[in-house]
């Protein structure tokens, strides 16, 4: 090498990006300023990160997390979870979480944080669902945690592999618990697939559970167990652990009248103990009904976001959408291979098209990059349609 020179040599891109988890869990519990640590205000929180149930009893900030949250706690881990984020976020009063979080109210830091740890698959709020609940003259049956699970709901949908487990109502049974469901089923569609209602509460001797933390563990379980195709098992008829009975016998006319309503029933089953007997989402659309169908979607979804991000400030023509249509097409082989998208080995039921028609010229100038997807989840009869953005 002659002097004056240097020779670099230039690498390409990592496109081979690790698996996304979908076993994480995340859980918010609130506390009030009686408990706040010192020098503590609104909107301040605390995340603590467990292995094991066992962790939260000696961790310092054990005296600030509510009984509903800890029961929750232990019920995940014992139920086959491997790694809970517990938040506790501190409000001035509960009533403040009763109207849609502002970027700046006590919602805003905490869910920033959820935006930057994008291992998190699985969330719950189980204290949320001990706050009151109203019956007006109208027959309208209102929760206080209706608009908390609303952004709750609306941040799942944001981050787009994110499901939200919802705690049905506190005490809320048979007709009131059905008009309650069809009143918040009703509100802002378009974020209900990202989250399900399991009722009624469980019961571990005289203990009450909420059963949140119960179906996120058998959730993350059959992930772990049965990585990476573990979202495709519907959580459903495998019995919950730590738990001997539901708080309310259901008979089969009210579990089917619960699966109708789209409130996955927990049914005690003699020899067997407590079960799922359903695995729907919120959603009305027939494409978005089972909580496998939409989890797989979001899984396959931000893996794609993964894997691609490094085309984001690449120039964008021809030779970069014929790169783009061969990776993703083979990272979808892979998840074909492993069972998670319909078809047949000749012909698997999913499609890529990165060309001038999903680039046209005006998304090109704006800095956008866009890949067309369609796929068939595995158990479902409609293919999903799905656009990958990046850039713009």
């Amino acid at each position: 090498m002659r002097p004056g020179i240097t020779i670099q040599h230039a690498s390409l891109p990592d496109r081979n990006r690790g698996l996304v988890r979908a076993d994480i869990a995340g859980m918010l519990a609130f506390v009030l300023p009686a408990d706040w640590p010192e020098d503590a205000a609104a909107g301040d929180f605390a995340e603590i990160v467990l292995r094991r149930a066992s962790e939260l009893e000696d961790h310092p900030h054990r005296g600030r997390v509510d009984s509903t949250t800890v029961s929750a706690t232990r019920s995940f881990f014992d139920n086959g979870g491997d790694q809970l984020h517990l938040f506790l976020v501190c409000v001035e009063d509960l009533a403040d979480l009763e109207v849609r979080a502002e970027q700046d109210g006590p919602l805003g830091p905490v869910l920033e944080r959820l935006l930057a740890e994008e291992d998190i698959g699985l969330l719950a709020a189980p204290s949320a669902a001990t706050w009151r609940c109203e019956v007006l003259r109208s027959g309208v049956v209102r929760s206080r945690a209706d608009a908390l699970w609303d952004e709750l709901l609306r941040h799942c949908r944001l981050v787009n592999h994110r499901f939200l487990v919802i705690d049905a109502p506190r005490g809320l049974h048979g007709d009131v618990l059905l008009r309650w469901v069809a009143r918040f089923r009703a509100q802002d569609p378009a974020s209900r697939a990202f989250g399900a209602v399991y009722a009624p509460w469980l019961m571990a001797g005289d203990r009450v559970l909420p059963p949140s933390g119960a179906m996120m563990g058998l959730m993350a379980k059959l992930e772990l167990e049965r990585a990476p195709v573990g979202v495709c098992q519907p959580p459903a008829n495998v019995p919950l652990q730590g738990v001997t009975h539901a708080e309310v016998d259901l008979d089969w006319g009210e579990v089917a009248q619960l699966a109708e309503a789209h409130v996955n029933p927990l049914v005690s089953q003699a020899g067997r103990g407590v079960v799922a007997w359903g695995a729907r989402t919120l959603s009305s659309d027939p494409a978005w009904q089972f909580i496998n169908s939409r989890r797989v979607v979001g899984l396959v979804t931000e893996q794609l976001r993964r894997d691609n991000e490094w085309a984001v400030f690449e120039t964008n023509d021809a030779s970069l959408w014929k790169v783009l249509e061969r990776d993703v097409s083979v990272r979808l082989r892979e998840f074909f291979e492993a069972g998670m998208i319909a078809g047949t080995r000749a012909l698997p039921e999913f499609s890529v098209r990165c060309d001038s028609e999903t680039n046209p010229l005006e998304l090109r100038d704006a800095g956008g990059l866009n890949i067309a997807v369609s796929l068939r989840p595995v158990g479902t009869t409609e293919s999903i349609l799905v656009d990958l953005r990046f850039g713009g």
